[in-house]
């Protein structure tokens, strides 16, 4: 079934990335199978959501784990569960005054927007955000100068829309955390190394399980055993809300098996494959476009389009004429107001990089006639 059809929906060519507003990632057969399995039996679900974590775990050097609905979910539930600490008391009533050791401190640069800003995950979890330093500089100083008694846990949010210059890096955050007796929560929700940050110390990692992972709709946390542990406990509390079903747990679990065994696309592999794109994109009047690197250092390599003075179209006017039509273009976005658009290729095929160049060329070709 044509569902395109069936719902009159755009179809789309994403060239902006593991995101969320478009479904993030496409899925395996490997992936889907396991869906399909876990879709048409029954489990007793306790035995499975701890069973796969600790698998997980497993893989990932790390003392436990549990898959959870989401990223955000994740980021929520491990609050909550830091700050409740095993308490059934605090598991039923998640606000309660009784519990006053909420404080979560996060660099000021990191409390960004990224769908939702992180401070809505805060609070959902029960958390109070302190914000350390300023939005253009984070010293493990400034993240030891607003500890309090009340002070529950360090988050720390590894992502490129973050502040990236000045921030203090994340050893500095684990020997700030560690030296106060205080567990560090690191986001790492895109982020496409599933070891770096449990070796660097982390307590608790965060990640998406629909971005880098490209598996179901769900997220992941690993980290020490007794504050996954409490994470996993809040499934009885705010995590009811955001419970995640068999078909996603064994989705993610395969997803991430073979994660480890293949891997994503590799940063040359990207390079080759823009080379001849880019230089297309570069010889259309009022454009120029170049690789970059990805801004947070990932191996991830994108096209980058500047739209220049003289083009008869601004990169906000290009991209929103992109998204027109039965078959949508998205591309990057978030430095339009610059006049920067980026192509990420990672979910695009050498046909659809066709298509974008030549979409663009039309469009550019259409408004230069109108002038």
């Amino acid at each position: 079934m044509d569902f395109y059809e069936k719902y009159n929906l755009k179809k789309v060519i994403n060239a902006s990335g593991k995101m969320t507003a478009l479904g993030v990632s496409k899925y395996s057969e490997e992936v889907v199978d396991a869906q399909k399995f876990g879709g048409q039996h029954f489990f007793v679900m306790d035995e499975l959501v701890k069973k796969t974590g600790k698998h997980i775990a497993d893989l990932l050097n790390a003392e436990d784990g549990v898959i959870v609905s989401s990223a955000s979910a994740g980021l929520a539930q491990s609050i909550a569960g830091i700050i409740g600490e095993g308490s059934h008391y605090h598991l039923y009533h998640p606000y309660t005054e009784k519990i006053t050791k909420r404080e979560i401190i996060i660099p000021k640069g990191h409390n960004v927007d990224y769908g939702t800003p992180v401070e809505v995950m805060i609070e959902l979890g029960g958390g109070k955000a302190i914000e350390a330093g300023y939005a253009n500089v984070c010293t493990k100083e400034q993240i030891e100068l607003m500890i309090t008694p009340e002070t529950a846990a360090i988050l720390y949010i590894k992502s490129h829309h973050t502040v990236q210059k000045s921030m203090l890096s994340i050893p500095e955050a684990v020997e700030v955390a560690h030296k106060n007796n205080l567990p560090l929560i690191l986001d790492a929700a895109a982020e496409e190394d599933l070891f770096k940050y449990i070796e660097a110390g982390a307590d608790l990692v965060i990640y998406s399980g629909a971005k880098a992972l490209e598996g179901t709709s769900s997220g992941l946390i690993i980290g020490k055993e007794n504050l996954v542990d409490w994470s996993r406990l809040q499934s009885k509390g705010i995590g009811r809300a955001m419970k995640i079903g068999k078909e996603n747990i064994l989705g993610l679990t395969i997803a991430i098996e073979h994660y480890l065994k293949q891997g994503n696309e590799t940063g040359e592999s990207m390079k080759r494959r823009l080379t001849p794109f880019v230089k297309q994109l570069d010889g259309i009047y009022g454009l120029s476009c170049t690789i970059v690197q990805d801004s947070a250092g990932r191996d991830i390599f994108r096209a980058k389009i500047i739209v220049h003075s003289e083009s008869p179209l601004s990169a906000k006017q290009l991209i929103e004429k992109l998204k027109e039509g039965k078959q949508a273009i998205y591309t990057r976005e978030h430095q339009v107001n610059n006049g920067i658009i980026e192509c990420d290729i990672r979910s695009v095929n050498e046909d659809e990089m066709t298509q974008i160049f030549e979409r663009i060329e039309k469009i550019m070709n259409e408004s230069l006639r109108k002038e």
